[in-house]
């Protein structure tokens, strides 16, 4: 009974009267909310633990499902998941089904059940949010030694992201050194167009830009939504020619780099942040160009190494072309 739930949070509704001013007498009804918990013997009497509670019998040491019995009220949802009163269960395996298929991960659903009151009321099942798992590798220890840089095609100390990539053979890079901050907007219907090329035929890729990916302002960076970019596995935002880039800051950004566990990397070698081998990646032929971006294709694949305590990162070159 210790680890039992005893309590539950539940928005009260208080209805209070007030004046429109000093003068005048008429007042309006004002509706105020406010969180507060309750007791178990709260949700019994307005009959919502009917659907979802059990009873515990000191006299014999079981549990009873349902309320029928006296004892102590338990929140074990057996109503719903042993006996169906609704099909919770076979809602969500769908669910998770459809998610997995789509997603190609596992996932995780937020939902919302209306219970029915009266006899003559449905359930309602409110499907809220979706979204690919979050699974946490920051236990994994990486010994990230230091290397030959020659090996590296990027090196980065802001690295969000923690584990190994080993199978990015392509890579959607702007040119650094055609870049124009004024043709941003083709810029970005070029890498829309290859994002959508690799998605396609399911090829996952390593992105390498100039400023800020999504960007608001065009001078600041790419101004491309996320599903024109939704393809990448590793991104890099790397600093213009005569300015800092400071990473992008929005947080719908940050959320599905977690919720997609992309890797992102910053890059600012006048800072020390790191670096971008651009005369190596220039002198890979590619296999597309819109403009100044470039695929560029590897029969080896390029390993990808990030420690999330540290928040470094190396991306290394494939080992024939090392």
């Amino acid at each position: 009974m210790a680890n039992s739930q005893r309590e539950f949070w539940a928005l009260q509704l208080d209805h209070r009267e007030r004046r429109r001013n000093d003068d005048d007498p008429v007042s309006d009804p004002l509706l105020e909310l406010r969180e507060a918990r309750f007791g178990l013997d709260v949700a019994e009497n307005d009959g919502t633990l009917n659907h979802l509670g059990s009873t515990y019998s000191i006299d014999n040491h079981v549990i009873y499902d349902g309320l029928s019995r006296p004892g102590t009220r338990i929140v074990s949802f057996a109503p719903i998941l042993k006996h169906g009163v609704f099909p919770l269960a076979s809602i969500l395996e769908r669910l998770i089904r459809i998610g997995d298929e789509a997603f190609g991960r596992p996932v995780e659903v937020e939902f919302a059940v209306r219970l029915p009151q009266r006899p003559q009321e449905t359930a309602e099942f409110g499907f809220l949010q979706i979204r690919p798992l979050v699974l946490s590798r920051e236990g994994e220890e990486l010994r990230m030694e230091d290397v030959n840089p020659d090996r590296l095609v990027c090196q980065s100390s802001k690295v969000l992201g923690n584990g190994r990539i080993r199978d990015l053979r392509d890579v959607v890079v702007v040119d650094f050194h055609r870049f124009e901050r004024a043709r941003s907007q083709e810029v970005a219907e070029g890498v829309a167009h290859l994002n959508a090329k690799l998605s396609e035929s399911g090829t996952p890729y390593l992105l390498i830009g100039v400023g800020r990916w999504g960007s608001n302002d065009p001078w600041l960076g790419i101004p491309v939504e996320w599903d024109e970019i939704s393809g990448a596995r590793v991104i890099v935002e790397a600093g213009f020619r005569d300015f800092r880039v400071t990473p992008s800051q929005g947080s719908h950004f940050f959320q599905n780099l977690t919720a997609f566990q992309v890797g992102y990397f910053t890059v600012n070698p006048d800072a020390g942040e790191g670096f971008v081998d651009w005369q190596w990646l220039g002198a890979v032929a590619a296999v597309e160009e819109q403009g100044c971006v470039r695929h560029l294709h590897f029969d080896a694949p390029l390993v990808v190494v990030m420690n999330g305590k540290t928040s470094r990162g190396m991306i290394f070159k494939p080992e024939t072309l090392a």
